[in-house]
């Protein structure tokens, strides 16, 4: 197995510190955000999700692009992914960013899956999805890089269950699952071993993170009230020498790619802390 890093998680760092401070820590791959930074945001204080430094704006021409791509292997690093928030379930958005990543040499990026507030019924957002992700592996097939569909809480793909239930109508050649078991701590989780069988052929991409639930004080009936938020690799609940055994179970090769939102470290000693914890464990 290899390491990336999702840029999404270094908001601090330019693209050229970022490649640097991979290639440093031993890092391999870099999978890009690719998503505007909003015009409010510009003289805020680095974040995650607004004033990122390290994201692709999708408005760039193809010749700005490009920047992406030399800088990165530049550094003698693979651009494992371009990573956008298609939750919209628009396929044009979805062929521009298939677009950018083939250009970059990515390998895959992120498709869509319906976000789930319970206001629309699981089965019309289901079949939404679908329809959507048979789009998406037309696309794929055409563009030569795979979709990828991320477990995560809060849409109707929290767990590798829901996501293969998605994924199951297309090729895994062309549409695959990120696994992502830190966002399964806030919702979806099943056993790290029977969900990686399931996912089978389908599984492509792993995220690193960690998460965890604290009581929160009561509810109006007197029960406990709990909150899940995220937390650093080693006091979270994902057990990861249990995750890299399992992944190893399953004959994954592919990457790990860090995604610590818990903000214990900053970015270049987070890249570090990420590579060290993992051989602690391979």
């Amino acid at each position: 197995m290899k390491l990336s890093v999702f840029t999404v998680a270094t908001p601090d760092l330019t693209p050229e510190e970022l490649v640097q401070a991979a290639r440093e820590a031993g890092l391999h791959g870099v999978e890009w955000r690719y998503k505007e930074v909003p015009a409010d945001a510009a003289g805020e204080t680095p974040s995650f999700w607004r004033n990122n430094l390290c994201s692709i704006d999708p408005s760039l021409p193809d010749n700005e692009l490009l920047r992406f791509k030399e800088i990165t292997e530049a550094g003698g690093l693979e651009v494992t992914s371009v990573t956008p928030y298609l939750n919209a379930l628009d396929v044009e958005e979805t062929e521009r960013v298939f677009h950018a990543a083939r250009l970059l040499g990515a390998k895959m990026i992120r498709v869509g899956a319906a976000g789930y507030d319970g206001t629309a019924p699981y089965p019309e957002l289901y079949d939404k999805t679908v329809r959507y992700l048979k789009e998406a592996e037309r696309l794929a097939k055409q563009y030569g890089v795979k979709g990828v569909v991320e477990t995560h809480h809060l849409t109707i793909a929290p767990s590798a269950g829901l996501a293969h239930r998605l994924v199951s109508h297309c090729d895994p050649d062309h549409i695959g699952v990120l696994f992502d078991p830190g966002n399964m701590v806030h919702e979806g989780y099943e056993q790290f071993q029977m969900g990686l069988q399931l996912l089978g052929p389908y599984l492509a991409h792993v995220h690193v993170k960690n998460a965890a639930w604290t009581q929160a004080g009561t509810r109006e009936d007197g029960t406990a009230a709990w909150r899940c938020a995220w937390a650093p690799l080693r006091s979270g609940i994902v057990d990861f020498g249990r995750l890299l055994a399992d992944l190893k179970s399953a004959r994954y090769d592919g990457y790990l790619g860090i995604e610590d939102f818990s903000g214990q470290w900053d970015s270049k000693s987070m890249l570090r802390q990420f590579a060290e914890f993992i051989r602690e464990r391979m």
